[in-house]
């Protein structure tokens, strides 16, 4: 088992740092079905790390008590080295964590530009008034947030679809503006819920080549849910493995792959 406690070099020399997150003793209850069972893990700060299992493992259910839409029944969230209390997911995205969505949550009739800036509304201070106007603190605002769009957008390479209505564009951009807009908050820790789902080869390739990016370039931090297991061993440095609410693995992408709880769950028995 790797030891993180105090940080880890990746094999291609990137060093990830303390713990930016971590989950305690989780468990989340919808009446008298348990989603999560007691599962604890961290997420370090710069690395890539992946949350795998089956359908109905819990998943997007952890996802979802990291970005604040849901509360844990039992356990406790630490976040930056305090524990973090019951927040709206306004309130988590305030405090640097973004997220996309397994279904794609756009706004299909407004530009590729105007989706991204929505990703911005966390960092506008100035007033209804003042922003109707455009006027003041709130032009110079709208201004500094634009520049700051623009680069997501020539980062991610969709430059010539700026002004283009997000319903017209089809699946793998519309995945690519969505990530756009998470970008756009800075976040400190980025949630991507089955970012290559429905997409072609093509196109896994361009997102994959995207998050490495964006790890690497921004230092961003991220946690994915994936079930491309090719996509998920190639680009994380470290693999939670979850199996009807309860965590059955823990490790590098080698150790994952050699343990046989996660062959049986996951992968498929071993012969």
């Amino acid at each position: 088992m790797l030891d993180t406690s105090e940080g880890y070099v990746t094999e291609d020399g990137r060093q990830i740092g303390g713990v930016l997150m971590e989950m305690r003793d989780i468990t989340l209850k919808f009446g008298g079905v348990t989603a999560i069972n007691d599962i604890s893990f961290d997420i370090r700060e710069g690395e890539i790390r992946a949350i795998i299992g089956p359908n109905g493992a819990g998943k997007s259910s952890m996802l979802n008590i990291i970005s604040g839409f849901y509360t844990p029944t039992i356990g406790e969230l630490w976040y930056k080295g305090a524990k973090r209390p019951p927040m709206k997911p306004f309130e988590v995205a305030r405090m640097g964590v973004a997220r996309t969505f397994q279904n794609i949550a756009l706004f299909e009739g407004m530009s590729v530009l105007d989706n991204v800036m929505t990703g911005r509304l966390t960092h506008m201070k100035a007033g209804v008034f003042s922003q109707a106007l455009w006027w003041g603190k709130a032009r110079d605002e709208e201004i500094a947030n634009r520049e700051k769009v623009e680069k997501v957008i020539d980062f991610l390479e969709i430059q010539n679809i700026r002004k283009t209505p997000v319903g017209r564009l089809p699946y793998g951009l519309k995945k690519r503006v969505e990530l756009a807009r998470a970008l756009a908050a800075e976040p400190s820790i980025l949630l991507l819920d089955e970012p290559m789902a429905g997409m072609n080869v093509e196109e896994k390739e361009d997102m994959s080549r995207f998050i490495l990016d964006v790890n690497d370039e921004f230092g961003t931090t991220i946690a994915l849910i994936e079930h491309d297991m090719g996509v998920v061993m190639d680009l994380s440095d470290r693999v939670v493995v979850m199996d009807y609410g309860k965590k059955i693995g823990d490790g590098t992408p080698d150790e994952v792959r050699g343990n046989q709880d996660v062959i049986d769950a996951y992968l498929g028995v071993s012969h």
